[in-house]
């Protein structure tokens, strides 16, 4: 089951992680996506283990590319990934979609 492509009525440019070099993080080339945005703050693990202060939660249609360390830019806002889960609901009534979890 999929979420429906009308819920997702914001766009987000991502500009995926592709790791590191001499001068910093290497970005991809930005990509506009559909989203739905989650503006709420909480508490999540990072890749780490670590707690840290999550600003914004957003999912994307299944299969969206949006790897930890990415940069997103929604609402005129850039954020950083901290977290890239694909959800599945494994034959379940839940809709499949990829969520990101942003500071």
């Amino acid at each position: 089951m999929l979420i429906p492509e009308w819920v997702f009525t914001h766009t987000a440019v991502i500009e995926p992680f592709e790791g590191e070099g001499a001068y910093g993080p290497i970005f991809g080339p930005p990509a506009p996506e559909r989203c739905l945005v989650d503006d709420e703050r909480r508490l999540v693990r990072n890749a780490e283990g670590s707690e840290t202060v999550s600003d914004t939660t957003i999912f994307f249609p299944p299969g969206t590319r949006c790897p930890e360390g990415s940069r997103v830019t929604v609402n005129g806002r850039t954020t950083t990934v901290i977290a890239s889960h694909n959800r599945t609901g494994g034959g379940l009534p839940t809709p499949d979609h990829t969520e990101v979890v942003c500071r």
